[in-house]
């Protein structure tokens, strides 16, 4: 192709400018070696002939490199550029008076190069605008331009308009590579100074001519016998000098150089007077131009897909292609994405990786340096405040003493703890080296409490007044009172000062629920014997406060040799009892006053019949066990009112009206008792139904017309609750979730309701401790009254139980309470106490809060068994490991 017009006079004597011809050639030798030696940047030479002329290269990444740091060419690199292309031998004029006669003649090649493109293989548009960053075509948004193989290939093989030597490619290459240069220039210039403005828009005409060339040579490309005839006068490598073929050429070539570069000058000076927002609109112009040409052409294509700008950011790996209607939104050509990730792609991600992590708490685990060691119970162990007690006479240094915040430390293990055995066998027996005391076997051992045998602790099933058995006195209480009627009247018991707690341990034998406690006492861990066991359990004691119970729940209440001193400072502790008791229901009292004639049995016995008396329970049974040689008497509580009515002194007197029987976290013991219910739909006043029926009907004293915690009405609430939660645990925690039920036993529902989840587990071999949170609505009397036991705390404080005692525990929205009024990393520490090693945590919550504590977890290395979120609801399921800090 021709770059400018042949203005050459051929009578022109060459001898009068080969003195001069020759000196030209050799100062522009010598600043071309100094470009070479500072400059990376090589613009490529374009040659002419005087008629239709063509420019291949065969090598397209040598061609389209110097164009990719173009904005980078400074003033005097732009001249350098010049004086190489002066001194070539092509008698052809330099690129920017080619771009000079172009813009004269208002681009009338291009108009046939494109008319000539629409005649070729419409896959080979290769004339739209893109935008390339790096040495491999690599867009800024992070595309990778196709080479003309690639849409050859896409074409189905079609090889028409591409040259087999390569040249067609290398020249789609360099057009797309000078594109991207171009437009490269016009975002550099926004932020460059003058000087560098000034140098950038010479390089800009040059680019935007270069491409114009570089079209008209893919036009004379498609002609195979003019490539020929020309490949031999146009080959080139760039960096190389070109050997004068002629003087005259010589000749030509000085004149056509004080032409150039007189126009070289007024053209800079022109362009130094522009402001930027010109020079921008000014390639800018020319681009837009190209490219609603093009948009034309691509009108007619049916095979080609182009990508919007957001799909190929969003689409960084996969070969996705927009439909036709999507493609003439384009302004880049067809990119495809390859196996490698991008720049932009990759500090986009590090970036939001970044940003997490700098989000993320750190958190710094170390073990709790205190004298109970792995035994650790952080209200029952506070050493600080029980030091400060005043007396210790009503057992106040064994009732509860939190800190003021929750420990952040981790209850170390047992040196070899084991994986607890199962249930039932762990009712016998379990691993000594996971609760490592014999002062209990030592203590009680001829009582068959417990045994040492090699790696075992034996439970042989005996207590203090069961010593051949606890099966055998649980029927001998029954025999003495059938209307006990284990499992079926009598379904919830309280076993007060268990000891290793066999008798509550044997009643599941019987369908029977027993909620048993003792103090953190001088029977060294009796009650982390029973939850070992698998047997229901809690430390507390009989002191200053009520037990945290709602009032008149409990069936049956159990001491065998409790060493409770029911009968001292007005009956107290016995008036507590009389306020968990349901009423009707029975008091089963094994110990040595009621069979013994000694003078202080004797004693305590004539006092303990004197307080029964005023406080209206009959003595309905006073037996003899000839087997265990030991004898028992059964108190029932009154139905009715009549009794305390029918009274000549008021003493125990009835508690104040404002006294609320289920008012009990942190209240004062009071010796006073509460009147019984009269009111027919009250809860009280009749007997619950037997057992199991009693589990799945809605207690008759819940109104309709009251409003349950789910918002409908209470009967209602409470079939829905039911219904939930059985469709919960059968479809997804029994069969979902992974976890082998067999290896569970002791279970905790953190926040229960009406104890809906506790009734769909009945069917397993698990027994469930049901919380109710002080903050939260109080439906703890709704659970007793269905056959299910629970108790109240707050989850800012601890537990009253031993470390390592659950298997599982259930978390439903109790996070998210607790939140509210506590921070949720010592509630978690806490959870981390309960569980034992292997043991699960379900968690229902916010997603907000399920991340939170999948964070905590993880930093614990605990196992994550399965997260799921479904809007702004989540559900989390964790395993505990034996992990430690050291």
């Amino acid at each position: 192709m021709a770059l400018g017009r042949n203005q050459r006079s051929d009578s022109r004597s060459s001898s009068s400018y080969c003195s001069t011809a020759t000196l030209v050639v050799f100062v522009a030798l010598c600043l071309v070696g100094v470009w070479m030696m500072t400059s990376s940047t090589v613009v490529p030479i374009e040659l002419s002939s005087s008629g239709k002329s063509e420019v291949t290269d065969e090598n397209s990444e040598t061609v389209a490199k110097p164009f990719e740091d173009i904005s980078k060419v400074s003033p005097k690199d732009t001249t350098q550029h010049d004086i190489q292309s002066k001194g070539d031998t092509t008698s052809s004029k330099t690129i920017s008076e080619a771009s000079k006669d172009q813009n004269v003649s208002g681009n009338s090649e291009d108009s046939t190069a494109e008319s000539t493109n629409v005649e070729k293989d419409d896959s080979l548009d290769t004339t739209k605008p893109q935008t390339y960053s790096d040495e491999s075509g690599t867009g800024e948004g992070g595309e990778v331009a196709k080479t003309a193989e690639d849409i050859a290939t896409e074409s189905g093989g079609n090889d028409s308009g591409v040259q087999k030597n390569g040249q067609g490619s290398n020249t789609i290459e360099t057009m797309n590579t000078e594109i991207g240069g171009n437009q490269e220039q016009n975002s550099n210039r926004g932020t460059s100074s003058e000087k560098n403005n000034n140098s950038e828009q010479s390089s800009n005409r040059v680019i935007g001519n270069d491409q114009q060339s570089a079209n008209k040579d893919k036009n004379s490309a498609e002609s195979k016998s003019e490539q020929s005839d020309n490949e031999n006068n146009s080959e080139e490598t760039i960096g190389d000098e070109q050997e004068p073929e002629s003087e005259k050429n010589s000749s030509e070539t000085s004149s056509d150089e004080q032409q150039q570069s007189d126009d070289l000058k007024n053209s800079e000076q022109v362009e130094k007077s522009d402001d930027d927002d010109a020079k921008v609109e000014k390639d800018q112009g020319w681009i837009k131009e190209k490219v609603e040409q093009n948009q034309d052409m691509e009108a007619e294509k049916a095979d080609v897909e182009n990508k919007t700008d957001s799909q190929s950011k969003d689409q960084a790996v996969n070969d996705v292609f927009p439909d036709g209607a999507q493609a003439d939104l384009l302004n880049e050509t067809n990119t495809q994405n390859g196996a490698w990730p991008t720049q932009s792609a990759e500090s986009r991600n590090e970036k939001e990786v970044q940003a997490s992590s700098s989000t993320v708490t750190q958190y710094s685990w170390k073990l709790c340096n205190v004298t109970a060691g792995s035994d650790y119970i952080p209200c029952l162990d506070n050493e600080e405040a029980i030091k400060k007690l005043r007396s210790t006479k009503h057992f106040e240094h064994r009732e509860r003493h939190c800190p003021k915040e929750g420990p952040d430390c981790l209850v170390p293990l047992p040196k070899g703890y084991r994986k607890p055995i199962e249930w039932p066998t762990s009712r016998e027996k379990i691993w000594y080296y996971n609760v490592p005391h014999t002062q209990l076997a030592v203590v009680k051992g001829h009582q068959n409490w417990v045994k040492v045998s090699g790696e075992y602790l034996i439970f042989p099933g005996g207590g203090t007044q069961f010593k051949n058995g606890a099966l055998h006195y649980i029927d001998f209480i029954q025999e003495s009172m059938p209307d006990i009627a284990w499992g079926k009247r009598s379904r919830v018991v309280l076993d007060v000062g268990c000891g290793v707690a066999s008798f509550g341990g044997y009643l599941f034998d019987r369908d029977t629920l027993t909620m048993s406690f003792a103090p953190k006492d001088e029977h060294e861990a009796q009650v982390q014997f029973a939850l070992e066991r698998g047997i229901p359990a809690i430390s507390a004691v009989m002191g200053t406060t009520r037990l945290p119970f709602p009032g008149g729940v409990f069936d049956v209440i159990h001491c065998a040799r409790c060493r409770v001193p029911w009968h001292i400072e007005g009956g107290m502790l016995l008036l507590e009892l009389n306020r968990l008791l349901r009423p009707g229901g029975y008091f089963v009292w094994s110990a040595t006053p009621v069979y013994r004639k000694v003078q202080a049995d004797q004693e305590i016995w004539n006092a303990m019949s004197a307080l029964t008396k005023s406080m209206c329970w009959e003595m309905v049974a006073k037996r003899w066990d000839a087997l265990n040689e030991v004898g028992l008497a059964i108190y029932r509580k009154p139905s009715n009112n009549t009794c305390y009515e029918s009274r000549k002194q008021n003493n125990p007197p009835i508690c104040q009206e404002h006294d609320d029987p289920n008012a009990v976290w942190n209240i004062r013991l009071q010796a006073c008792m509460h009147k019984l219910p009269s009111d027919p739909a009250v809860r009280g006043t009749h007997w619950p139904d037997y057992w199991p029926q009693r589990l799945e009907k809605t207690p008759y004293w819940l109104s309709g017309s009251q409003v349950g915690v789910y918002g409908k009405p209470t009967p209602e609430d409470f079939q829905e609750d039911y219904k939930h939660w059985k469709k919960v645990v059968g479809s997804s925690y029994l069969n979902g979730m992974g976890i082998n039920w067999s290896t569970v036993r002791n279970v905790m529902d953190m926040r229960s309701v009406y104890g809906g989840f506790a009734a769909a587990l009945r069917d397993m071999k698990v027994w469930v401790m049901n919380v109710v949170s002080i903050d939260s609505q109080d439906t703890l009397p709704v659970i007793y009254e269905r056959g299910l036991f629970g108790i109240y705390h707050d989850w800012c404080e601890s537990f009253s139980t031993y470390p390592r005692t659950y298997d599982l525990l259930h978390a439903d929205h109790i996070f998210s309470m607790i939140k509210k009024r506590c921070k949720i990393l010592p509630v978690f520490v806490e959870v981390d106490r309960l569980l034992r090693p292997e043991g699960k945590l379900i968690v229902r919550d916010t997603k907000e809060i399920i991340n939170e504590l999948e964070e905590i977890a993880r930093s614990l290395s605990w196992e994550i068994r399965l997260t799921f979120a479904k809007e702004s609801e989540g559900l989390l399921c964790v395993q505990k490991t034996k992990w430690r800090p050291n």
